[in-house]
């Protein structure tokens, strides 16, 4: 989210370092850590995608069974599934 708003390409209501904390509280978010077996992961995906952010978030989702978020169409020869 940092890179969107510092590129220009996400607009927030609040500046990030209040707008994060109060989004993970009203929805119930949780951030996740990169863990050892992330990095592991991303190593054996194939190059559907180049994009290093977007790697380790599919990596996440397959290793914990979780959905992204994303409306990049590219992510699903991963097998993650998608919201949106």
């Amino acid at each position: 989210m940092a890179i969107k708003v510092s590129l220009g390409k996400l607009r927030l209501r609040s500046p990030l370092e209040r707008f994060v904390p109060e989004q993970l509280g009203a929805n119930g978010f949780r951030l996740l850590e990169v863990d050892l077996g992330d990095v592991s992961r991303i190593a054996g995906l194939p190059f559907h995608h180049r994009d290093p952010f977007d790697r380790l978030l599919v990596a996440q989702a397959l290793g914990r069974k979780l959905r992204l978020v994303s409306t990049d169409p590219a992510l699903r020869r991963y097998g993650v599934e998608l919201v949106w």
